[in-house]
Parts: C-alpha cells; sequence; structure tokens
C-alpha cells in the first residue's frame, strides 16, 4: 500500500493505545510519519507554533483524538483548535476516537465542524485503511 498520508498526528494519554496504533501505522505503510501528543495542550502548543512561526512545521493531514486525557482533554482541544483552524492552510481531517459508545458523545463530536467522524476503540483495522488508505 502507498503512503499517500505524509503525517498522522495521534492525541492520547494511553501509551498501549499510542504504540499499537503507530505500529500499524508502520507496518501497513499508511503513513510516513507519527506526531504523538499526550494531551490536548501539548497537541494546541504545537499548532499554534506552527500559526505563529514562518518555519516549515509539518502539520498532520490526520489527527486521531481521544476524549478523555488529563491537563486538556478532547472536549476542551475541540472548543480550542475549532478557533484557530482557519488559520492552518493545510487540510486536516480529524478523527474523534473514544471507548465512550454513549451516543450523546458520538452526536458531541460530530456536530463540531472540524471533526469528520467519530471512531470507537479499538480503531479496527479496515477504519485506519479507510481513513489512511
Amino acid at each position: 500500500m502507498s503512503q499517500n498520508i505524509e503525517s498522522v498526528c495521534i492525541i492520547d494519554d494511553d501509551s498501549i493505545y499510542i504504540n499499537l496504533v503507530s505500529k500499524i501505522i508502520q507496518l501497513k505503510r499508511l503513513s510516513q510519519s507519527v506526531l504523538v501528543f499526550n494531551n490536548g495542550k501539548e497537541a494546541l502548543d504545537f499548532f499554534h507554533e506552527s500559526i505563529r512561526t514562518d518555519l516549515e512545521v509539518e502539520v498532520p493531514q490526520v489527527i486521531f483524538l481521544d476524549i478523555n486525557m488529563p491537563i486538556m482533554d478532547g472536549w476542551e482541544f475541540l472548543k480550542e483548535f475549532s478557533k484557530i483552524r482557519n488559520d492552518i492552510s493545510d487540510v486536516i481531517d480529524l478523527y474523534v476516537v473514544s471507548s465512550s459508545i454513549d451516543t450523546r458523545d458520538i452526536d458531541r463530536a460530530k456536530s463540531i465542524d472540524v471533526v469528520s467522524d467519530y471512531l470507537a476503540k479499538p480503531i479496527k483495522l479496515d477504519d485506519f485503511v479507510r481513513v489512511l488508505g
């Protein structure tokens, strides 16, 4: 499979999940690189920096965002990211990824403009191929 996606971003505090997803992406050659942030604040700081600086910053084409994290959770990240999204010229597909199957969480995520879709954990290989392939 070819690598159409240059960079994927995982925003999640679960190191086992991060390692698993990174390994799947690498083994299936779904992306050239994987950026990892352990909470929404780290990721938001990265995006603020990419807007602020003139340096070539590798903005990911796809983001997998967890909901439940310390420091800044996924909902807080989405609120702040929505404010700066238009300042980022690159196309970014953002997927909320959560173990929650609560329809309120799913509907809430899908109602946010910057969210492409909601994926339930564990993500199936078919979903990775569909999203990144």
